[in-house]
């Protein structure tokens, strides 16, 4: 029998339903995301720090989970709602069900609830902070410890998710072999996951600031031809500048881009120097170093079909999307580093999806183009990162 669980928001929305994964009280920002598949996916990607995440495709589950569809080391999310649970999963790949996955990672979640109306409450009143309980049955209490919770404004997250030493990574498809009790070099809560560590040439080299970065961000890079390096967030410019890259990538991660500081920083110190690609967070990070201001959506865009129209081709591509906060397209005061222009926006809003700087090697693009929720209609963005580099060789 299931035990039962309530989520309760800041602003006194109150949904009561059932225990799913660990039994426990968590607390964090409420989303929701509106993609079809890529549970697993969403579960382990280090953006989602801080959030508990509502899905709105009705039945999750239903191909399982295994040790090869995960984005990072661990699982990240604060919470887990989902309308139903597939209680039998049906694909060759899977190895466990939801269920046991979450448990066994300790994600506290809640299903059995009206996952439509609270999608609809956070569309019309925006993301806010939550509380899933399955210890705490009274309603009142619940919506005062969201109450008292602070949010994400102003919070540097990012600290929470990047990695604690320098490594290098190898593997190109998501075709390897994760081993079962092992834990990865850098430490980290699931097991399953295995990191390669070994390099090998390659005929560019790029440093990846770790904001929270997908592996497949990792792997686009090295099915391009690269040598990647993945340093954590707080590495001095001067200390990649030394390593002699050829180009370096500004990861995805969570929360507030103006609360990392030491990466805005960093970023004013490479832009000019060396081609620059920014991804999500990235981007957000380079916008700041470039003197734009960055602004909280009112619920933001997480999943796989958000459509963004690229200014240069007027080609629209249906992308993949996690963030919560955005560049504000007209707050650019200064010139530093030469002229700016923006290159994507998104049709549901017209918010920034992409800048490019004229003058110097670097451009930033707010969706994640190592992520396919159809055709890969965003791949080209990697090449036009090579062929940057390729154009400071020569």
């Amino acid at each position: 029998m299931r035990k039962n669980a309530i989520i309760a928001l800041a602003d006194g929305t109150v949904f009561k339903g059932y225990s799913l994964g660990a039994e426990g009280e968590t607390i964090g920002e409420v989303v929701f995301n509106t993609s079809m598949a890529g549970y697993q996916e969403i579960l382990t990607d280090p953006s989602y720090e801080g959030q508990i995440v509502t899905l709105t495709y009705p039945l999750i589950g239903n191909y399982g989970t295994n040790e090869i569809d995960c984005e990072s080391l661990r699982t990240y999310l604060k919470g887990f709602i989902i309308k139903e649970s597939s209680v039998y999963p049906s694909n060759w790949r899977s190895r466990w069900d939801l269920e046991t996955f979450l448990k066994r990672y300790g994600i506290v979640g809640i299903q059995g609830i009206d996952t439509r109306a609270l999608t609809k409450h956070i569309r019309d009143f925006g993301a806010q902070e939550g509380v899933i309980s399955t210890i705490d049955t009274n309603p009142e209490s619940l919506i005062n410890k969201a109450k008292a919770s602070p949010g994400m404004v102003g919070k540097d997250l990012v600290k929470h998710v990047t990695c604690e030493k320098m490594y290098e990574w190898e593997q190109e498809s998501t075709e390897a072999e994760f081993k079962e009790g092992e834990k990865s070099a850098l430490g980290g809560q699931l097991d399953i996951f295995q990191k390669p560590q070994k390099a090998y040439s390659r005929s560019f080299h790029v440093v990846v600031y770790d904001c929270g970065v997908k592996y497949n961000i990792i792997r686009k890079l090295v099915n391009c031809g690269c040598k990647v390096t993945i340093v954590p967030a707080n590495t001095k410019a001067d200390e990649v500048l030394a390593m002699k890259p050829d180009g370096v990538l500004l990861s995805n991660g969570p929360g507030d881009p103006e609360a990392v500081s030491y990466m805005i920083e960093n970023t004013r110190q490479l832009l000019g120097k060396k081609p620059v690609f920014g991804i999500c967070l990235g981007q957000q990070i380079m916008g700041l170093s470039l003197g734009y201001k960055t602004y909280k959506l009112k619920f933001g865009h997480h999943g796989a079909n958000q459509p963004v129209m690229d200014l240069t081709t007027r080609k629209v591509e249906i992308t993949a999307q996690n963030h919560g906060f955005a560049v504000d397209a007209d707050s650019r005061k200064g010139n530093a580093f030469g002229r700016v222009e923006i290159t994507h926006i998104n049709l549901n809003d017209k918010s920034v999806e992409g800048i490019e700087c004229k003058d110097i090697p670097a451009f930033g693009i707010q969706y994640h183009p190592e992520a396919s929720p159809g055709p890969h209609d965003a791949g080209y963005l990697f090449e036009r990162f090579i062929a940057l580099m390729e154009a400071e060789k020569s």
